[in-house]
């Protein structure tokens, strides 16, 4: 049995959103960071007990949120010890522009868990770029190298595209069965 965990930061309820659909299909646990910058209780032990860690942040100013980021730099813990190292990296983000500069997000949190001696997972799905493609198609948004999704700025988190949420959902059974092949289980 792998253990999976989600850290990720939402500001309006989208990311959160897309937390969830990873999680669900990882089999993982979810924890947010707060508005503050911090885990909840416990968080911590989550994270170093976990097989894979997931981060997600919402793409603010072409980067994760400052929440995000303070979470980031308290890792430097795990960092000092390579208390993260060799387990299994992924990363989403959301944003309300279809570019939005999300790989920057993205290129943000492969660097962190490259810095951890983490292993990197991508989404391993096609994109959706053909002229019959509909934005409730999987992987519209065509990432690679993470999950992305795209949120109107007006849109509530319930009005988030079906296709955003199953390439979520998609993507973590992804890094769940690589995790579980990593572990050679």
């Amino acid at each position: 049995m792998t253990r999976i965990a989600v850290v990720f930061h939402s500001g309006y309820g989208h990311t959160l959103r897309l937390a969830q659909a990873v999680a669900d299909g990882a089999g993982a646990e979810l924890l947010a960071v707060d508005a503050e910058g911090n885990l909840p209780e416990g968080g911590w032990d989550s994270l170093n007990a976990a097989d894979a860690i997931i981060m997600g942040s919402p793409t603010y100013m072409g980067t994760v949120s400052w929440q995000f980021k303070k979470f980031a730099d308290a890792s430097s813990k795990a960092w000092f010890t390579q208390a993260w190292k060799d387990k299994v990296f992924a990363g989403f983000t959301n944003s309300a522009t279809m570019n939005g500069d999300k790989l920057s997000t993205l290129h943000y949190l492969f660097t962190l868990a490259m810095q951890h001696s983490g292993i990197w997972v991508g989404t391993g799905l096609m994109p959706s770029n053909t002229k019959a493609a509909d934005r409730n198609d999987v992987n519209y948004v065509g990432s690679f190298s993470g999950a992305m999704a795209q949120s109107p700025s007006d849109a509530s988190p319930e009005e988030m595209p079906a296709g955003d949420l199953e390439t979520a959902r998609l993507f973590g059974q992804r890094v769940a069965a690589v995790t579980a092949q990593f572990k050679g289980l």
